[in-house]
């Protein structure tokens, strides 16, 4: 007996750091108005931020949108059929407005899934429902995802990266070229908790590049850090202070290390232990 293994997007989700219970799903038709509300609609041409507005805006009515809406919302846009192409993840940040007709969000693009976007197509099985529960769409079967147009590496200097987009970098084949980049070079690094402003220098140093030791933050979080380890590696900030050779000794690496511990003061009011 042959078995057919169906990807569904539950795994995405999960890959993505989205619980399914802080989830919904939206899927967007291209129309010019509403004919219920006179609400102006979307289309092919609608700019990223006019599709934003466009989410932003729910019925105020709780039978036609959660009274609490979760933190993820997945936004599709509708495709021949029942398919649906992944637009963006945006995160909610609460209500901004009610008239009592219409509720209005205030939302912000997510980078989860940002790897996805344009290129995840789903089978949107329930033709009449235009919104989801997390769990719900956890069990859409994955149609297809298209091939990813490279990313050119913007530069050591250039390279500011939150934790999902660290772990894009770390496993998507468009950001090929980065990790090429991060494998040629050891460095002091330097993460930022975004939630406090609190500062950790860290080091690549010995047969260990830049892109082995971010591997293991993309991986769980805290690289082994203990002065991590408490924290919600979400609020992480990735950057790089300085980048040497594979040949340079490890004492000038580490004498670096030190002198950056100290210009930022990371040991009495960072997260340096030592």
């Amino acid at each position: 007996m042959r078995w057919t293994v169906v990807l569904t997007l539950g795994p995405i989700m999960h890959d993505a750091g989205i619980n399914y219970g802080d989830a919904l799903a939206i899927r967007h038709v291209f129309i010019t108005s509403h004919d219920d509300t006179g609400e102006r609609g979307i289309h092919i041409d609608s700019t990223a931020e006019e599709i934003l507005t466009y989410t932003s805006s729910q019925s105020a009515a709780t039978h036609k949108f959660p009274h609490v809406p979760p933190r993820f919302w997945l936004v599709f846009i509708r495709e021949g059929g029942n398919q649906a192409r992944l637009w963006k993840v945006v995160e909610n940040h609460g209500e901004a407005s009610n008239d009592g007709i219409r509720r209005i969000f205030t939302l912000t693009e997510s980078e989860r899934m940002s790897d996805l976007a344009g290129r995840l197509v789903i089978n949107w099985r329930a033709p009449r429902t235009w919104r989801l529960n997390g769990a719900t769409v956890a069990n859409y079967a994955v149609e297809t995802i298209a091939e990813a147009e490279p990313i050119p590496f913007p530069g050591f200097d250039n390279l500011i990266l939150s934790y999902a987009l660290l772990q894009s970098v770390i496993r998507d084949s468009k950001y090929a070229s980065w990790r090429t980049a991060l494998s040629s070079v050891k460095g002091i690094y330097l993460i930022t908790d975004t939630r406090s402003g609190r500062h950790y220098i860290g080091k690549a140093d010995g047969p260990e590049s830049i892109h082995q030791r971010w591997h293991s933050y993309a991986a769980n979080g805290h690289g082994g850090n203990k002065e991590l380890k408490a924290l919600n590696p979400d609020s992480f900030r990735f950057s790089l202070l300085r980048i040497f050779d594979p040949s340079t000794p490890n004492s000038i690496i580490d004498s670096a290390e030190s002198h950056f511990k100290l210009a930022l003061d990371t040991r009495i009011h960072g997260l340096n232990s030592n």
